[in-house]
């Protein structure tokens, strides 16, 4: 804000509350979440002979926006690979779906750890400007590191309603594209879904809103590509969410 001039966002006027995924959407940790899910199974398909090899397509596909152990057994699945599903506990060395998830986590988080992660400004500006607006907020998040996240980026106190991979475990609430978790976020807001505004970067959040129906479903392009996002059922494309504001004296 300068000059007392403060942006608002008028695109999202009229709607009683906005549900954000996190990775990729407020902070760049989709790009730390690839790379560790791409060094997982390079090493692992390297170790099993599996073909062909691992690739950001298979992120896009079977990965982005899903529970970490349905992301592995999905990638697993995509190549004719069934093992044994484990245990949450399984060490990060278990050859099982669990195992293989816990060893991305811990890749995750030694990243995170060393380098720190910080909202983007546009995405920030956009919660700023909800806030000043009164708006709820909330956070529905597949992975179980949102807390942290949040925290590491320094934006944890701004969402009071936070629906991650821990609360979708112990509610045993399907993955995205299952709207479950959205429609939890929603009940915990207190909101009608048809009365909010989903704002996603994967394909599988994207879908997840529109099955849920969510009154405006906004898809974040961060790579995926617009077509896509609109194939899957988006109502209204962006870049940065900055481009859902405006400036306004």
């Amino acid at each position: 804000m300068t000059d007392g001039i403060a942006p608002t966002a008028p695109r999202l006027d009229g709607l009683d509350a906005v549900l954000f995924d996190l990775d990729g959407v407020l902070t760049p940790t989709a790009e730390v979440h690839m790379h560790a899910w791409q060094t997982v199974f390079d090493e692992l398909f390297d170790d099993w002979g599996i073909a062909p090899p691992y690739t950001d397509r298979d992120y896009f596909e079977h990965v982005d926006g899903k529970k970490r152990y349905d992301g592995v057994a999905g990638v697993l699945r995509s190549r004719d690979v069934e093992i044994a599903w484990g245990e949450p506990a399984d060490d990060p060395s278990e050859p099982t779906v669990c195992g293989i998830g816990n060893r991305k986590n811990t890749a995750f988080l030694r990243v995170l750890d060393r380098d720190g992660i910080a909202p983007y400004p546009g995405s920030l500006a956009l919660v700023e400007a909800l806030e000043r607006a009164g708006t709820p907020v909330a956070i529905v998040s597949s992975s179980k590191n949102a807390v942290p996240v949040l925290e590491a980026a320094g934006i944890r106190e701004r969402f009071p309603v936070i629906v991650d991979g821990i609360v979708a475990e112990e509610r045993n609430l399907p993955s995205k594209p299952a709207p479950d978790v959205f429609l939890e976020g929603a009940r915990r807001l207190g909101a009608d879904p048809s009365r909010c505004a989903v704002i996603e970067d994967a394909l599988a959040g994207v879908a997840s809103g529109v099955a849920g129906g969510f009154g405006l479903v906004v898809g974040v392009d961060r790579g995926v590509g617009s077509d896509a996002l609109v194939d899957v059922g988006a109502h209204l494309i962006v870049t940065d969410l900055a481009d859902l504001l405006e400036t306004t004296a």
